[in-house]
């Protein structure tokens, strides 16, 4: 698809519910999911125990993001509820936020704003890829021990 067709692309908010979708990587595999569609927007624990989401991008692989966030993962509950809305385009949004993510496994209790940026070419690229590029902005992203923490744990947690 040309960066110029914007007849398939589309905007969605939504909440979230699971049994276990806090503190078990779940944001983290959803920005994974959009770093492999190249996707933009958001995801956020609400104080509720919901996650709050909104994608941006083609509706085909907003709609395969959405199946992955119903599937769950391998830590979180499966069969999640996703409530969605249809929401406005913003052209000028080109990145997707975990917001103050932090990780139980790996001890890193300092939240950080983990952002991905699209990519100038729609591309997708495969999950192997994706988490690569995940671990990479959490690299950049997380400063002294938690850096530490987080390199000593690539070799051995696989979220």
């Amino acid at each position: 698809m040309s960066k110029t067709d914007s007849s398939k692309q589309e905007a969605i908010t939504s909440t979230v519910t699971g049994a276990d979708i806090q503190k078990v990587g779940f944001r983290a595999m959803i920005q994974k999911e959009a770093i492999m569609y190249n996707l933009a927007g958001s995801a956020r624990n609400n104080p509720d125990g919901t996650l709050s989401v909104s994608l941006q991008g083609d509706k085909d692989r907003i709609d395969d993001t959405i199946a992955a966030i119903r599937a769950g993962s391998k830590k979180s509950s499966k069969n999640n509820t996703v409530n969605q809305a249809a929401a406005a385009l913003d052209a000028n949004l080109k990145t997707f936020t975990v917001f103050a993510w932090t990780s139980t496994t790996r001890d890193i209790t300092d939240p950080y704003d983990l952002v991905f940026t699209r990519r100038p070419a729609d591309d997708e690229i495969s999950l192997d890829d994706a988490k690569v590029v995940w671990n990479k902005i959490a690299q950049s992203t997380l400063k002294g021990d938690d850096l530490t923490k987080f390199n000593n744990h690539l070799d051995t947690v696989d979220e």
